[in-house]
């Protein structure tokens, strides 16, 4: 038989993590995270990121083990997770994948394109292009696609920069080829949570209203203080932006308080139909 790997899906504040501790704890699993903002150690309380309490009910790997100062990504994310289950399938336990980043589940089971390996260097001169030129450089380099991304998309900006200093070729190319699994012979038990979409709305906002009582904007009031380039994954994390926004002084805290319930339900909805697109 096939090694099993569990995967626990739906939009944020739906219940993932309950729903993960319950079956880890049912079937000697271990959770993984599959939260592209729950990797940044800065983030723990903005990002509701599992309790102390919780973690002590079951093991959970790959939780804040990245600084805010640098950027995740998929082919970072798969690299770490590659190691946390090929360690838990080890060891005898269930691992039980759990998060809302749907690019990276997507990665997870279908894998990614066959990209080489990027030198430091070279990544270093297409962030030094960005820092120059911004998008007119993915312009100059790749114009197919820079014709597909957002101009102020920093990330996936350098990302087709390296790419093609490094290969010759674009992302395009690349991501046309066949997908390397990560996994070919493992079988994907996937759970999606679906919530009927107003009492995820009055969860999104309640839960917003819970962080901020645990100390939201003092986690963020200590991220602002490292001076972090805006345009980093992290810094757009859902309530960053209003947050901070509070302690320029743009709005008074009830103005950004209602902007991040805003955003929090704005980030749901596309989750949301992320899943059911890919069902």
């Amino acid at each position: 038989m096939h090694p099993i790997i569990k995967i626990i899906c739906g939009p944020t504040a739906s219940g993932k993590s309950a729903r993960a501790i319950d079956i880890a704890q049912a079937e000697s699993g271990v959770i993984i995270n599959a939260d592209a903002m729950q990797v940044y150690r800065e983030l723990r309380v903005l990002t509701a990121r599992p309790s102390a309490e919780e973690e002590s009910k079951a093991p959970h790997l790959l939780y804040g083990i990245m600084p805010a100062s640098e950027p995740c990504s998929a082919a970072k994310w798969l690299a770490q997770v590659k190691v946390a289950i090929d360690d838990t399938l080890a060891s005898g336990k269930l691992p039980i994948v759990t998060g809302g980043t749907g690019l990276y589940l997507k990665a997870l089971k279908e894998g990614l394109s066959p990209i080489p390996d990027i030198a430091p260097a070279i990544r270093t001169q297409a962030t030094e292009l960005w820092n120059t030129q911004h998008s007119e450089a993915l312009r100059t380099h790749d114009p197919l696609i820079y014709e597909r991304l957002k101009p102020g998309d920093m990330q996936r900006h350098i990302r087709a920069l390296e790419v093609m200093l490094a290969t010759g070729k674009s992302l395009a190319h690349w991501q046309a080829e066949p997908r390397i699994k990560l996994y070919p012979d493992v079988t994907f038990d996937s759970e999606y949570i679906d919530i009927p979409r107003a009492e995820l709305y009055q969860r999104c906002d309640a839960r917003f209203l819970i962080i901020l009582e645990a100390g939201a904007l003092e986690e963020v009031q200590a991220l602002y203080a490292l001076k972090l380039s805006p345009d980093l994954p992290a810094m757009r994390a859902v309530g960053v932006p209003e947050l901070i926004a509070h302690i320029e002084g743009k709005w008074d805290l009830d103005e950004a308080k209602k902007h991040a319930q805003q955003a929090t339900r704005n980030y749901a909805k596309r989750q949301v139909t992320w899943f059911k697109n890919q069902s």
